[in-house]
């Protein structure tokens, strides 16, 4: 398999642009919670788009990156016809995994209240099974971590309600009654 190459030069941020559509309103008049996760995965294959995992690598090698695990946080609502931009980091990567992390801001040029993030796990996947990044992938992603600090809300996880034994005080209802 040939050796993909970046697909652009490797600077400044990785920005991925979009509009909210009228079909992406809920019946609360706001972006349904699925087209967040539908623009993160439109800036992840901006990402794979720029590192050389494009639609050519993908279709010459069979190989991609899955998402293995997200965590989305939804911080502000987003109306109708509002413009998105979208920023990724590259917090890591070993030989065959990446972590990524999605800031979702609206207004112009990303102005606007940061909206919502996303972090994910992912793997490169080829048709045998994970498979390493080849060298110019690699270094492509390694092009894209910064020197920042991971963001406050990197590698959290949801946390338990009212867990058995805790200090908090009410009942902790697990599932809606029947």
């Amino acid at each position: 398999m040939a050796e993909p190459q970046a697909s652009r030069e490797l600077r400044g941020p990785l920005v991925h642009t979009d509009t909210v559509r009228p079909e992406w309103i809920d019946y609360n008049g706001h972006l349904s919670e699925p087209y967040y996760v539908l623009v993160f995965g439109d800036a992840t294959t901006a990402l794979m788009d720029r590192t050389g995992m494009d639609p050519a690598y993908r279709a010459a090698s069979g190989c991609s990156l899955y998402t293995v695990e997200a965590h989305v946080r939804y911080l502000a609502e987003i109306g109708p016809g509002a413009a998105l931009t979208v920023r990724t980091r590259v917090l890591g990567r070993d030989a065959k995994r990446l972590r990524l992390w999605h800031e979702l801001y609206t207004g112009p040029d990303g102005t606007g209240p940061l909206a919502a993030t996303e972090e994910l796990m992912c793997l490169h996947v080829g048709p045998d099974g994970t498979l390493p990044f080849p060298d110019a992938v690699a270094s492509a992603l390694d092009a894209l971590t910064g020197d920042d600090p991971e963001p406050a809300h990197a590698g959290r996880a949801i946390s338990p309600v009212g867990p058995a034994g805790s200090e908090r005080s009410g009942k902790v209802v697990r599932r809606p009654p029947t």
